[in-house]
């Protein structure tokens, strides 16, 4: 693992703003990027691990947790709060045995919720994976996994 993240680093290594594509890169690589990943990132670079950890604790589509095969991720703004976006939230967590920010035990599945997707106005919005599902009916919530089996 340690001489592919070296490939990543030097392909980017003397390229102003390489740090997010090499987080990039290094997340769709392990899945995720734990301290070990940000540290070797860091010396990698020649940047100091506080700027590497800024940056990955800043933006949200970088994680330092594991995530499932497929990453569920429910939207908590106004819009979808009102329309019911908490109960989604519960059946999911129910249905997959999962707690808001877990993972499967089988490692199919990740729970997440976020505070806004953009999508007002397909209210309420649950994003899997890259596909956006708008206008999500509570009762059928966990239909909408049957297609990523």
């Amino acid at each position: 693992m340690a001489a592919k993240l070296d490939e990543i680093i030097n392909k980017y290594k003397h390229k102003p703003g390489s740090l997010i594509p090499v987080l990039q890169e290094s997340q769709e690589l392990v899945g995720y990027l734990p301290p070990v990943v940000q540290r070797h990132i860091s010396k990698g670079l020649r940047i100091p691990v506080s700027e590497v950890h800024g940056v990955v604790s800043f933006y949200s589509f970088f994680t330092m947790k594991p995530k499932g095969k497929h990453n569920i991720r429910v939207c908590l703004g106004t819009a979808c709060y009102v329309k019911g976006a908490e109960e989604i939230v519960k059946k999911f967590s129910d249905g997959l045995k999962v707690d808001v920010g877990g993972i499967t035990t089988d490692k199919k599945f990740s729970l997440e919720t976020v505070r806004c997707l953009g999508a007002c106005g397909l209210a309420p919005v649950v994003v899997v994976d890259k596909d956006t599902h708008g206008s999500v009916n509570p009762v059928k919530t966990l239909e909408l996994l049957k297609e990523y089996e």
